[in-house]
């Protein structure tokens, strides 16, 4: 007979499934109920055990005020800074608590395969709550899985090393969402109240305000303002060609470039007088280019939005779909370092069947792999790669083409460095300096796999050191100093990365939120073109109180949110302390609110000039 039985709760359905059907080598019942239920007999800690497998969707609970706090027209702003927050379970996941709570009746251990990053920490004291388990327990029925696929290995891996959840790390998510809550809709009810009907750009059902979505659209307006107060200068460079065997030669002046074209006649006049070139120097040096370091969420989004055109929002549910299918492994991670237990060759031996990357996976394993650069270890999870092979007709094109990267960067990052032959030929004519440079690969290591990354091949003509050569011509271009373009999705992910804007979860969601409330529009290229509403909403903060959409401030909550899941500072403090800060800033923004409309008002039409400015 089996005495113990095992609870064990996965974050979505299907990873429920992988992780039944691994523990369970696929002996293993399933019932219905909110989510399924797969049960099976199996080992547990040296004894006999029967086991239930079930999930929730995602949090089990959401933060919200209670209900005295729901009517804004009969709530002041203000007072949503000291009111409490309630967590609840609403639809469509009302049924989940009932679900946890019934089958872990009779259960004497919980197992919690919660996804293994802050949020899921989360989730893990929701389930606990729900299910009627508790952390104090002598017997210490509480079990934390950590694992970063739902490979057979590393599930198994996961069983064998199971560890207490941290409650510090949920702690740190509480913090966040009470802050973002009170912050966001505090500011979002006030200016939607006051200003409509007031302002026609304003007129929106809600304008809404984020201590992340803003300084995000700061950024895309700050470019925006950028390239509309931008004024073109004119600037002249010298450029002498010569004909040597066959090939036409442009040079490249030494100055650059000149900001008076008298100034150029006068050297294009001596260069075209001497007519002469002397070849004064060559010199040849091997240059590397080297393979990228592991990848994680930030950089596939950029690569996803510059490269595939994906926004980041897709980006991300391509990537989850993919590993809750067991292609690729947890795709949020801010680490670019392997572990040094990663088992590099069973990776790549797992991509041997990969219709496109197989062969490059086959030579790899035969001819050897590199050691990978050293990336940034943060502690979360291993950079993100490939679990298993797959085909175009098993994922779909976006998928597929997604994952093929993540396969192709894994591949690049176990390969050689790309090796390159830099020369280097300088001359000199009337007094003037000038040079060309040619380029040839010899090693094409990690750009075979990864060919856009390659070295643009620039063959040069034979030249000796001494020799004369005559000018064919001497073309001084004429051109003008260009303003910025408008920021790219993958620009701003930089800057958010960067400034400590949201976290490599959450970028994708601030970013969507500044799209679908028509702050910024996406162009061809997925440039961020920030909207007259945008536009207006960011000068008004500046007018005021820039602080609400500069990244600074944020940047400091993430700083004392990570303090939190350290256990270096009490969750408490650090809400009471933020918000405090952000009261006073409230109460400034609505004392000052007045020149907010008159200065909105009075730039408007300067917007709209210098947007019409610009397109022309």
């Amino acid at each position: 007979m089996t005495s113990q039985k095992v609870l064990m709760v996965a974050e979505k359905p299907s990873i429920a499934v992988s992780i039944a059907s691994v523990l369970s080598r696929g002996q293993m019942s399933t019932r219905k109920g909110a989510t399924d239920v797969h049960e099976f007999n199996a080992m547990f800690l040296g004894f006999r055990a029967q086991y239930k497998v079930t999930s929730v969707i995602g949090h089990v609970f959401s933060v919200d005020f209670p209900a005295a706090y729901q009517d804004r027209t009969a709530t002041d702003p203000l007072d949503l800074f000291q009111a409490q927050v309630v967590k609840s379970a609403a639809n469509p996941k009302a049924h989940i608590p009932r679900h946890l709570s019934q089958e872990a009746r009779g259960c004497t251990h919980l197992v919690l395969w919660l996804d293994c990053d802050r949020e899921g920490e989360n989730i893990c004291f929701e389930v606990i709550e729900c299910s009627g388990f508790t952390m104090n327990s002598r017997n210490g029925r509480v079990y934390r899985a950590r694992f970063s696929s739902i490979s057979e290995k590393d599930i198994l891996k996961a069983m064998d090393n199971l560890v207490e959840p941290n409650r510090n790390e949920a702690l740190a998510v509480d913090a966040r969402q009470e802050i973002d809550l009170k912050v966001g809709v505090a500011f979002t009810r006030f200016q939607t109240n006051y200003f409509q009907g007031k302002y026609g750009n304003l007129d929106a059902r809600v304008i809404s305000y984020g201590p992340c979505q803003t300084p995000t659209l700061g950024f895309c307006v700050q470019r925006y303002l950028q390239i509309s107060t931008f004024k073109p200068e004119k600037f002249w460079t010298l450029h002498p060609y010569i004909f040597q065997n066959g090939h036409e030669v442009k040079l490249e002046w030494e100055r650059q470039k000149l900001f008076d074209v008298n100034v150029g006649m006068m050297f294009q006049k001596l260069v075209l007088e001497d007519g002469i070139l002397d070849v004064t120097e060559i010199s040849e040096k091997q240059e590397s280019k080297g393979r990228p370091v592991g990848l994680n969420t930030v950089n596939l989004l950029k690569v996803a939005s510059s490269a595939l055109g994906f926004g980041p929002q897709m980006a991300m549910q391509l990537a989850e779909r993919l590993y809750t299918q067991g292609f690729i492994s947890y795709p949020r991670t801010e680490s670019t370092a392997y572990p040094s237990s990663f088992d590099f060759r069973g990776t790549l031996a797992a991509l041997v069947n990969n219709p496109t990357t197989g062969s490059y996976a086959e030579k790899l394993l035969s001819e050897g792999f590199q050691k990978p650069r050293g990336g940034v270890d943060v502690g979360d999870h291993p950079p993100i790669t490939p679990v298993k092979s797959a085909k175009e007709d098993m994922l779909g094109i976006d998928a597929w083409r997604l994952y093929q990267y993540v396969c192709q960067h894994f591949l690049g990052s176990v390969s050689p460095d790309c090796k390159y032959i830099r020369t280097r030929v300088e001359f000199t004519i009337g007094g003037e300096s000038f040079h060309c440079t040619g380029q040839r690969t010899v090693v094409e290591g990690f750009t075979y796999i990864m060919p856009w990354l390659g070295i643009s091949e620039k063959n040069l003509p034979q030249f000796m050191k001494g020799e004369k050569l005559e000018v064919s011509k001497v073309e001084l271009y004429e051109g003008s100093t260009s303003a910025p373009d408008y920021l790219s999705e993958s620009e701003l992910i930089s800057l958010m990365e960067k400034n400590g804007i949201g976290t490599d979860a959450s970028i994708p969601v601030h970013i969507n939120n500044i799209c679908e409330r028509n702050y910024v529009q996406v162009q061809p290229g997925r440039k961020l073109v920030p909207t007259a509403l945008g536009i207006s909403l960011i000068r008004g903060y500046q007018c005021i109180d820039p602080d609400l959409c500069l990244p600074d401030i944020r940047s400091f909550i993430e700083q004392q949110i990570t303090l939190v899941a350290k256990g270096q500072v009490e969750h408490s403090r650090v809400v009471q302390h933020v918000l405090q800060q952000f009261k006073q800033k409230f109460i400034y923004f609505v004392q000052q609110v007045i020149n907010f409309l008159i200065f909105l008002r009075h730039c408007d039409a300067q917007v709209d000039m210098a947007r019409s400015f610009w397109h022309k």
